[in-house]
């Protein structure tokens, strides 16, 4: 397995990855598809705080943080996002992946991580609590999707 900062080069494989999850699960509750363009500028913009998971010569998934709310006092608090490739999950590149994002996080004066996490993805939440993410809140039907609402948990993780 090989982790690298993403380029311009992997923003259509990361849109398909992103797009599926997107369209098919609850585990976001967004509906706005990811473009190429789009997928480019947050490449270029986030640097080394986006990384790139490839495994026998596919983009098996990605892990990329960003700020956690806007201000300058939020400037050491992000929020991440790690995503496999569905055939991909459950052979440790997540956890590769994240060790990594964090090294970098670690790196550029990050102080804690937070996730977001569906309520509807159990394994989501089994993940962090795995990597050393604590519980610290969980938001009553903040989010609507698939004619339903959800809950959203929230976890952290001091770097």
């Amino acid at each position: 397995m090989n982790i690298r900062q993403a380029h311009d080069g992997d923003a259509a494989e990361i849109a398909e990855i992103w797009n599926r999850m997107i369209r098919d699960t609850a585990r976001t509750f967004t509906t706005d598809e990811k473009t190429v363009d789009g997928l480019q500028a947050d490449i270029a913009a986030r640097g080394a705080g986006f990384l790139v998971a490839e495994l026998d010569g596919q983009l098996a998934g990605f892990a990329t943080y960003f700020p956690f709310r806007g201000g300058p006092g939020y400037a050491h608090t992000k929020e991440h996002s790690v995503i496999l490739a569905k055939e991909f999950g459950g052979q440790g590149i997540g956890r590769t992946l994240m060790q990594r994002l964090e090294e970098v996080a670690r790196n550029e004066g990050v102080h804690s991580l937070i996730a977001g996490i569906s309520g509807e993805n159990p394994d989501g939440v089994a993940f962090h609590e795995a990597i050393g993410f604590q519980h610290v809140a969980r938001l009553r039907k903040v989010g609507f999707k698939f004619g339903r609402w959800m809950d959203l948990v929230l976890m952290q993780k001091f770097l």
